[in-house]
């Protein structure tokens, strides 16, 4: 969740914003980032170096948790949730990393250390995730497929 809020803050997004808005945030941010702008003996220029990479990286971020985004991949996500299995999981802070039977690797922000544990001590770990976490944590795709086990 800091991650998202601290990319939201950079791009002075409020709750929800749409693609087109992002884009244009983006393209501005990139021009007055951008390190070509700034000379090589300039101390400014590092800083526009680590601000152009945190803003592309923000925007990738952003972009995959739009509610656009999710809309347009529903269906893929209903598919994997209900019809492969969880093949490995992870947990830090409040990131659980899914990876799935399919190949597919999903990121759910905001899961608590108490839930994460109960999906461990789960004996049926994909039903405990489909009623308690594919729904209720924001979400993102987070790899690209990897071939399938």
């Amino acid at each position: 969740m800091k991650r998202i809020n601290e990319y939201k803050k950079l791009f002075s997004v409020e709750e929800e914003t749409d693609l087109k808005q992002l884009k244009k945030t983006y393209r501005n941010l990139v021009k007055e980032w951008h390190p070509d702008k700034f000379q090589s003996g300039d101390e400014k220029a590092l800083e526009a170096e680590d601000m152009s990479r945190q803003v592309i990286d923000a925007y990738h971020f952003l972009v995959s948790m739009a509610p656009e985004t999710i809309a347009a991949n529903l269906d893929e996500y209903t598919k994997t949730t209900n019809e492969s299995g969880i093949s490995d999981f992870q947990h830090k802070g409040q990131l659980l990393e899914i990876s799935f039977t399919d190949g597919s690797t999903y990121e759910y922000f905001g899961v608590s250390k108490k839930i994460y544990v109960k999906l461990i001590n789960s004996d049926k770990q994909v039903r405990f995730a489909k009623r308690n976490i594919y729904n209720s944590f924001p979400y993102r795709k987070s790899k690209k497929d990897l071939q399938p086990a």
